[in-house]
């Protein structure tokens, strides 16, 4: 228990307390704030409870209660954002004006109905959420289609990320290549007892401005969940930014980067057309600052895929992980593609075309409207915050100059008030072109780093002659458009609106979101994968880009089986968390029971 005065209310870290009670109400809101910041701040595990005592039958007492009486009823309506803003909330009438006048005057039913509107109106909602938008770190508000829409790139973004499994999957067999080693700890995390001299030798000459790799590392995970375990040391986060990570990826890059450019010949398992196409890896950086001092503010991979015709389109966000290298026999049989004229020409420059008028300005935009919108947020609130405190010391300048005018010796000299005005005018110029250049965001050329020609199954099955496979390729189509619809039937039942997403190659097949709740809180989507099977198949085939998209999304993401017989249909069957591990690196997909997993399936009502 700490027991303290109004001095513990203000620049002190208490969040390892959660409860707080304020016996001396201050007069002044913002200290009501400052005080519940304390402990209510980063680093904070509990939930914070506060506890504000008042005398009871005092006219201090009775204008406290009618103001905490009205922060409760907007407190609701608000989501608890009130003590945030509680300070500005009484603009044109201070709380202490009101308690004094209330102690002078409150046995007058004039002055208690006056001070009752004053409070009303300052703790007003939508005066409350007008502070609440202009302190927001957007200026425009947000209507639900918008915040859907934000949530929705939030999703896909989280998704082309792909963390934390195909980071894992790609250092385990990195670091395995280089010589290293990792050994299972607690779940989720390993050890790494010996890193191998050749990465240690590579980051000493590429690493010197970051943290250095160590010899040895104690625990290392690849979830955020899996840093902290209680009762156990923190773990090491490996990311494309982890000392580790970067310089592993540094040196398999610098030893296979030219097989990039070679190009590869690589089959697509999933599809069942009978026309190649031509995958391009693209590269795009947008760059911030000037000249030499110019970094790289976001990067991005990104995919264009040629077909035979020349017509050029957005690939995914990593399509390359589902293809599988073309063995010698089906090779030879597709030598007359490798030998045609329509490979030979220019499709380095379509991608490039392509990238150049899609995908670069769309990224491009994307980083510099976010950047824009947070430079011109942070300069109002530092220029806010220094130019007061110039105002205030220029003033302490001038006064201090005025006593030691009149023979006076104040305790500090004038010079001292100066040098600050100085000091804080210098730093809010620094603070202005840092956040200038913060806006100035360039962006860089396009790059082709990598390229495939990309068979399908399809093509193959014919040129092998084999009639069954291209029959079944039809029929197979067929039986996914029923279970499709089959599904979106069923969420659109259930009053989810419901968007077929297959074509953008963001990790599933339909999202369904449902409705708002009735305090405007957002339920999550659902990410739905749809697999068709027809009646009296066995299989299910599941794609290495399918599972660990479904362990990135976790909760959010549904399996959904739909059987079909004909016209008609059996399910869907729904299927949370179905995967439990990612597959080996070189599997390009897996075969699932489908006894087995119907067993784990449940109905759609039960899965709202």
């Amino acid at each position: 228990m700490l027991v303290a005065t109004d001095a513990a209310g203000e620049g002190v870290n208490l969040q390892n307390a959660s409860l707080m009670v304020n016996y001396d109400l201050p007069w002044n809101p913002n200290r009501l704030e400052q005080r519940f910041g304390r402990i209510h701040r980063i680093g904070q595990t509990e939930v914070c409870h506060l506890w504000n005592l008042i005398a009871k039958e005092t006219r201090e007492g009775d204008v406290f209660q009618k103001l905490f009486d009205k922060l409760e009823v907007e407190k609701k309506a608000l989501g608890g954002k009130v003590f945030d803003i509680l300070g500005e909330a009484f603009e044109n009438r201070s709380l202490k004006d009101l308690l004094i006048e209330a102690i002078r005057y409150g046995d007058s039913p004039e002055v208690q109905a006056r001070l009752n509107r004053v409070i009303d109106g300052a703790l007003d909602a939508d005066h409350l959420k007008e502070i609440l938008r202009r302190n927001a770190l957007v200026e425009q508000h947000m209507s639900l289609e918008d915040l859907y829409a934000v949530k929705e790139e939030m999703e896909k973004a989280e998704a082309r990320k792909l963390q934390p499994y195909f980071i894992r999957a790609f250092f385990t067999e990195a670091f395995q290549n280089l010589g290293g080693e990792m050994r299972p700890r607690e779940a989720g995390r390993f050890e790494v007892r010996h890193v191998p001299a050749v990465i240690r030798e590579r980051d000493r000459v590429v690493g010197e401005s970051r943290t250095p790799v160590l010899k040895k590392y104690e625990r290392i995970c690849f979830e955020k969940e899996k840093v902290r375990i209680h009762g156990k040391p923190m773990a090491d986060l490996i990311h494309p930014g982890h000392p580790l990570m970067h310089t592993t990826t540094d040196l398999i890059l610098s030893a296979h980067r030219s097989k990039l450019k070679q190009g590869a010949v690589l089959v697509d398992p999933n599809d069942d057309g009978t026309e190649p196409r031509i995958l391009f890896m693209v590269d795009h950086s947008v760059r911030e600052g000037d000249g030499n001092q110019s970094r790289v503010a976001s990067r991005r991979l990104q995919f264009v895929e040629i077909d035979i015709q020349g017509n050029a389109f957005h690939a995914g966000w990593a399509p390359h992980l589902d293809l599988l290298p073309i063995d010698d026999y089906d090779r030879k049989l597709i030598q007359d593609i490798l030998d045609a004229p329509w490979i030979s020409n220019d499709l380095e420059a379509l991608a490039l075309n392509h990238a150049t008028q899609h995908l670069v300005p769309e990224h491009y935009q994307e980083v510099k409207i976010r950047r824009e919108c947070q430079a011109d947020k942070v300069l109002a609130a530092v220029n806010e915050r220094l130019v007061k405190e110039i105002s205030y010391w220029s003033d302490r300048y001038i006064k201090l100059s005025d006593d030691v005018a009149a023979g006076k010796q104040p305790r500090m000299q004038p010079e001292m008030a100066r040098r600050r005005v100085d000091e804080l005018t210098e730093r809010l110029a620094q603070r202005k072109r840092e956040l200038e250049t913060m806006k100035n965001v360039v962006s860089s050329t396009p790059v082709v780093i990598g390229g495939a020609l990309v068979i399908p199954q399809g093509m193959l099955a014919q040129r092998k002659g084999e009639t069954a496979f291209c029959a079944d390729a039809e029929a197979r189509s067929r039986i996914e458009m029923v279970a499709m619809n089959a599904v979106m039937d069923v969420e659109r039942s259930f009053g989810y609106e419901v968007k077929d997403v297959s074509a953008e190659k963001c990790g599933w097949d339909i999202t369904a979101r449902p409705q708002a709740n009735p305090d405007g809180s957002i339920k999550p989507d659902r990410h739905i994968e749809i697999k068709g099977r027809a009646k009296g198949q066995s299989t299910i085939t599941v794609s290495r880009n399918e599972i660990i998209y479904a362990l990135n999304q976790a909760d959010k993401f549904l399996l959904a089986i739909v059987i079909v017989d004909g016209d008609s249909h059996e399910g869907p069957y729904y299927i949370r968390n179905p995967f439990n591990s990612e597959p080996d690196f070189g599997v390009a997909s897996i075969n699932y029971d489908l006894g087995d997993l119907l067993s784990k399936a449940k109905s759609p009502e039960e899965m709202r």
